[in-house]
């Protein structure tokens, strides 16, 4: 579905001579062709699922806050605020952001359901919860949220 989304997303920017959008969408087009021939050898022949192309745009946005970083710290703003209009455009094809209420929510509700007790349960809370939100949260962010609930042991 979300395969679909990006290739109308391209031809609606393309129709409404949006080359900006023109431009990143084909640069996440690329980006998944490439993870889907990377996928081949691995054996997955029909591409990605939808939950690696949502991890794989977060990565696209987080890229490109580090460029806004370097951008501005190098006098280069006009370039920052290109790296702004793309992220903008990557996330409208991500689902809704959950607030720091939910996230603490629903690790709770992992922690709870794998029966996690130490630190060193903290992998497969954080690879349950990539399964469950995908494109949902930060989980740079997130990870700060599991080590709180699981004590050191």
């Amino acid at each position: 579905m979300l395969r679909t989304r990006l290739n109308e997303a391209l031809k609606q920017a393309m129709l409404a001579k949006n080359q900006r959008a023109v431009s990143t969408v084909r640069l996440i087009l690329a980006a998944l062709k490439d993870r889907d021939i990377a996928a081949r050898s691995r054996g997955v022949t029909d591409g990605i699922d939808e939950a690696e192309i949502l991890s794989m745009l977060q990565t696209m946005i987080k890229q490109r806050g580090e460029s806004i970083k370097l951008y501005e710290q190098g006098g280069r703003l006009e370039l920052a605020e290109q790296e702004r209009e793309e992220i903008t455009i990557i996330e409208g094809f991500l689902p809704k952001q959950m607030s720091e209420e939910e996230v603490a929510a629903a690790v709770k509700t992992v922690v709870d359901e794998i029966g996690a007790t130490c630190i060193k349960d903290m992998g497969k809370v954080m690879a349950e919860l990539k399964v469950r939100y995908a494109g949902q949260m930060d989980f740079a962010k997130v990870s700060g949220a599991v080590k709180q609930q699981l004590s050191a042991c």
